[in-house]
């Protein structure tokens, strides 16, 4: 299972279920994909064709709804 947390500017936050502890994100769009760790600082772990431009714009999403994506990372790996 990979829930979706947030829909912005063609991009899909989401965790994947039965990962690593370490809390992040991934993100998709047309164009690729990343992996963004959220602790202990916004830092990019992973990517797969998508533009210094668009890790900057997902960067800035991230750190914008940073406290919603903590939220359901917690509320999701307790369950």
């Amino acid at each position: 299972m990979s829930p979706t947390i947030l829909r912005e500017k063609g991009y899909r936050f989401f965790f994947f279920s039965r990962e690593e502890t370490r809390m992040h994100v991934h993100v998709n769009c047309e164009n690729g994909e990343t992996k963004f760790w959220l602790e202990p600082e916004i830092e990019l772990a992973q990517n797969y064709r998508l533009s210094r431009l668009e890790l900057k714009q997902i960067e800035k999403i991230i750190e914008d709804n940073y406290e919603q994506f903590k939220a359901a990372w917690q509320r999701h790996f307790r369950s």
